[in-house]
């Protein structure tokens, strides 16, 4: 039989000795000191062309009479969201890739976890309702006026906002509950849900089912009314005599879709898999690509496949010399 003291110490070893987190180490994405001088020179090259990419689309969006239309409105509005995106994570991992401390605040970590979650959110939902625009346009174009009107344009833009913060301070208050046994080195660039479950030994299953479950009820949603919507646009162009129509409609929707399937390829990869090992490894190789890569590509996606984006800068350009 166990004595008092037994007992107690059974119960002690049985227990987990959190701790108190101050801050985390960040291990990045590599050890290696020229590597690490490589890929800031090569990441903060990328950063600055996001950045002037997408201020540029928001600015010729704002400025442009031929592109006032609802497509251009959520546009602006993605390349807003594209530029906080990069900007939560970019600017501490291009510290980090120069710094030897390479560490980031338990605060700072969450609150770079909120707004991770809130912007992926935010974004996923405005592919969606660009998605039910398209579907607008080309399947009602005589009620697409009326039906996409600004009043309801404004009112379909603030849903993912709304829902994005709001789904994202549940997610990080789970976060919150997480405990730590001493251990405070995240395999990453950046506060992230699967590497920071990796290392916690408390708060561990809640935290785990739940992501997978809000991440996959959310991206299962959303793209459903991308898929519905580009099916009916699909049928509906099929439909059509003209060849130049065809053509028309297609082209607006092609840089979507190369958004979508870049953006939702690589979440889904990262965000509804358990964390292991070597899940979180080939994360951080694949958030590489969504976190600062994807907001650099999307102003060109979107620039280079449309005539009246094309149309728009050179009649900004001319304005501009013509004014010099």
């Amino acid at each position: 039989m166990f004595s008092i003291g037994d007992t107690d110490l059974v119960y002690t070893k049985a227990m987990p000795n959190f701790t108190d987190v101050a801050e985390f180490i960040l291990l990045g994405l590599t050890c290696r000191q020229e590597l690490q001088v490589l890929f800031f020179v090569v990441f903060l090259a990328v950063y600055m062309l996001s950045l002037l990419g997408n201020i540029g689309m928001i600015i010729l969006i704002s400025i442009s009479p031929q592109l006032q239309s609802p497509m251009y409105f959520f546009l602006s509005h993605l390349s807003f969201v594209d530029v906080c995106f990069s900007s939560n994570v970019t600017p501490k991992m291009l510290e980090n890739l120069l710094s030897e401390t390479k560490t980031i605040s338990y605060v700072g970590c969450l609150v770079q976890c909120y707004f991770f979650i809130a912007l992926v959110h935010v974004e996923v939902y405005i592919l969606a309702v660009m998605a039910f625009d398209r579907y607008m346009a080309i399947c009602n174009p005589l009620l697409y006026g009326s039906k996409m009107s600004r009043t309801v344009c404004v009112r379909l833009i603030s849903v993912p906002y709304v829902y994005g913060f709001s789904v994202s301070l549940i997610c990080t208050l789970w976060t919150y509950g997480l405990y730590f046994c001493g251990i405070f080195e995240i395999n990453h660039f950046y506060c992230a849900d699967p590497p920071l479950i990796k290392i916690a030994c408390g708060g561990v299953h809640i935290k785990e089912i739940t992501m997978i479950v809000i991440a996959g009820i959310n991206f299962t949603y959303s793209l459903s009314v991308v898929l519905i919507s580009y099916t009916l646009i699909v049928v509906a162009v099929l439909r059509m005599r003209s060849a130049d129509g065809r053509r028309k409609a297609f082209s607006t929707c092609g840089s979507h879709l190369m958004a979508v399937s870049l953006f939702y390829g690589t979440l889904i990869f990262m965000y509804l898999r358990r964390p292991t090992e070597e899940s979180v490894e080939q994360g951080k190789m694949v958030a590489v690509f969504y976190t600062t890569v994807i907001p650099m590509l999307n102003p060109m996606i979107y620039s280079l496949r449309n005539k009246d984006v094309k149309e728009a800068v050179n009649k900004a350009i001319t304005k501009t010399f013509m004014r010099q």
